[in-house]
């Protein structure tokens, strides 16, 4: 009797609910239940923004470019298959924190290893359940993204409505902030064993990009700051420019050793890399009203006219204007027309603005890896 009631016990206490909320910049208040980890003395915020994969959370809120980012997922149901160490994307979690219509009660899937709650407490991170998705996305692709605040309103660590607006109003979003130094590496590692040497900039890399490059190299992944001359000194045959979070404009140290690459080694960059190449050759950069945040986005390679299905995380986009006789556009997406991939007229560096590696998503542009490869023999 005694265990059947610690047991009950356990349970009681393991599923209390406390309600909680978000609130936009704008004063747009959003109610539903409080989930994940306890704030610590102020309420979680971030840049609020919407994803539309249907599969993926974990790797989305593992991803180190959602650094300073409320993710909002669109699909209803999140959590239904658990979490597992194998979908990791990153020794840690960055994104402030999630929302969702309905979190899964139970995990059910013979790869989890807990569920998805579970791991946001363990990751420190906090969310809501039982929120209207629906409307808080209409709201975000109308008015574009912005900062929000989000916690308990009642029970133990609870925040009362207008200190959550004044938690909104003092987050800075993700503009004009270098959030690269807070995900990059300190200290270089090594991946794999292949015959190409290959040298990745962390600007806040996935570790399926990772496995793909190590698919044909031994790759040394180095921190965002390093010098041109300290890759050098590596040999490299290529230099990889990764994904990240936030302004590439705020990472003028990254730009400028690009500038100092080029022409002297084959460059592949994916995302943030994208950008920071962009600017390396002169282009500019603009941020997007809600960005692209998620695992269906349509584009067409303009150098085949085949259409393919990408992941997509990004806030910025490379105005294509900017790059016009220096380099070629080579994707451009079919939503909005923004510039996806561009090719360096020489030859020496090409970028993507989306995910081939698809942690979350398809498999459509896995061959710019290849590419890669074929571009150092």
């Amino acid at each position: 009797m005694n265990t059947q009631t610690n047991t009950t016990s356990e349970q009681d206490t393991a599923t209390q609910i406390f309600a909680g909320a978000l609130v936009l910049a704008d004063g747009s208040v959003f109610e539903g239940e409080f989930i994940g980890a306890q704030p610590q003395g102020k309420p979680f915020s971030g840049e609020v923004v919407f994803n539309t994969s249907l599969t993926g959370y974990q790797e989305v809120i593992s991803d180190p470019s959602y650094a300073g980012q409320i993710v909002s997922f669109t699909y209803p149901h999140i959590g239904n298959y658990g979490v597992t160490d194998l979908d990791q994307e990153s020794n840690g979690s960055y994104v402030r924190g999630i929302i969702v219509r309905d979190l899964a009660r139970r995990d059910s899937n013979w790869r989890s290893q807990g569920s998805l709650e579970q791991y946001l407490i363990e990751n420190n991170i906090g969310g809501l359940g039982g929120l209207d998705t629906r409307r808080l996305t209409r709201i975000l692709r109308d008015v574009g993204a912005m900062p929000g605040a989000f916690g308990p309103i009642e029970g133990p660590n609870s925040f009362d409505l207008a200190e959550l607006k004044q938690a909104a109003s003092d987050e800075p979003g993700t503009d004009g902030i270098d959030l690269v130094e807070q995900v990059t590496c300190s200290e270089p590692y090594t991946v794999g064993s292949g015959s190409k040497n290959v040298v990745a900039y962390d600007y806040g890399i996935k570790k399926s990009i990772l496995n793909q490059l190590a698919n044909f190299a031994t790759v040394t992944v180095v921190p965002a700051n390093w010098t041109a001359e300290q890759c050098l000194e590596l040999s490299p045959d290529g230099v990889f420019l990764s994904n990240g979070p936030g302004d590439p404009r705020e990472v003028p140290y990254a730009v400028e050793t690009v500038k100092q690459l080029l022409g002297k080694v084959p460059i592949f960059g994916i995302c943030l890399g994208h950008q920071i190449l962009c600017l390396a050759i002169g282009g500019t950069i603009s941020k997007l009203p809600y960005g692209h945040h998620g695992a269906n986005h349509p584009l067409r390679n303009e150098l085949t006219g085949e259409v393919e299905i990408t992941s997509q995380n990004h806030n910025f986009a490379v105005e294509k204007d900017s790059i016009e006789g220096v380099a070629e556009i080579t994707h451009i997406n079919l939503n909005d027309g923004v510039c996806e991939g561009l090719r360096l007229k020489d030859g020496s560096a090409f970028s993507v603005q989306h995910h081939p590696e698809a942690s979350p998503g398809p498999h459509d542009s896995a061959y710019l890896f290849i590419q890669f490869k074929e571009m150092m023999n």
